[in-house]
C-alpha cells in the first residue's frame, strides 16, 4: 500500500527548520519563543515543532508594500517588550 503523505513536504518544522524557512537563526527563534513575540508553536513529546502556516502567517504580519505603509501589524524584535512583560508579571499574580 503506497504511502499517501509521499512526496509531501513536513506539516512540522523543528527549530532548525522553522529558522530556515524564516531566514533567521535558530537562536533568534528561541528568543522570540521566549519573549512570546514569535510564531505560534507546539510542544509535541518535549519538542518544539511549527507548523508551515503558522510561520507563514507570523512572517506575513510584517508585510508592508513601501517604507510608508504602516502594513497590517508587526512583527516585533526578539526581545523583552514591556506589553510582553506586563502581561507575564500579571499572569504570575
Amino acid at each position: 500500500m503506497p504511502d499517501p503523505t509521499a512526496g509531501l513536504p513536513p506539516r512540522f518544522l523543528r527549530t532548525p527548520e522553522a529558522a530556515r524557512f524564516l531566514s533567521l537563526s535558530g537562536r533568534t527563534l528561541e528568543k522570540h519563543r521566549t519573549y512570546g513575540t514569535g510564531p505560534t508553536y507546539r510542544k509535541i513529546g518535549g519538542r518544539v515543532v511549527y507548523a508551515i502556516e503558522d510561520l507563514k502567517a507570523w512572517a506575513d504580519r510584517g508585510t508592508k508594500t513601501s517604507t510608508s505603509d504602516p502594513g497590517a501589524g508587526t512583527v516585533l524584535p526578539a526581545k523583552r517588550h514591556v506589553a510582553a512583560s506586563a502581561d507575564a508579571a500579571r499572569l504570575r499574580r
